[in-house]
């Protein structure tokens, strides 16, 4: 799945006072730690998502996966690319990490989903439409910018 044919949900950002490398060391770690929580793999297995359980190489790389997401692309220090579906939904988290100033770098992420059917739209309004997602990737990026800096 290409995930620029995906259609755009958002985009979230923080300015961390830490280098390229510190965040993406930190992103990879916040990640794990998020999706491993008590509920996230059973909650995947509920909506049926294609990746259930965290595997692969860590740090993160292409192939390793989280519970809900697939790790399709990883380029160290710039750009993580997590893909997943599910019976109401097709998804993808992108993470890009660009210099923003001497020990500055400003975190990126931005979703793209597909909602299809009318149980995929019922899906998006609980996620989206509720402001749920919104809530959650700032908690995320809000976490890699506390343990970055």
């Amino acid at each position: 799945m290409d995930t620029s044919s995906l259609p755009f949900v958002d985009e979230h950002a923080e300015v961390i006072a830490a280098e390229a490398d510190v965040v993406w060391s930190h992103l990879g770690e916040v990640l794990d730690e998020s999706f491993s929580r008590l509920g996230v793999a059973g909650y995947a297995r509920l909506v049926g998502s294609a990746d259930r359980t965290a595997s692969g190489p860590r740090p993160l790389a292409a192939g390793s996966t989280l519970p809900g997401f697939r790790v399709v692309a990883a380029v160290p220090g710039r750009e993580l690319v997590l893909q997943g579906a599910h019976r109401f939904s097709t998804y993808a988290l992108i993470f890009r990490i660009e210099r923003a100033g001497p020990g500055r770098s400003r975190l990126r992420a931005e979703s793209r989903a597909a909602f299809p059917g009318p149980a995929g739209g019922i899906y998006r309004w609980l996620v989206i439409g509720t402001g749920g997602h919104v809530i959650g990737m700032r908690r995320l990026l809000s976490s890699i910018r506390r343990r970055s800096e």
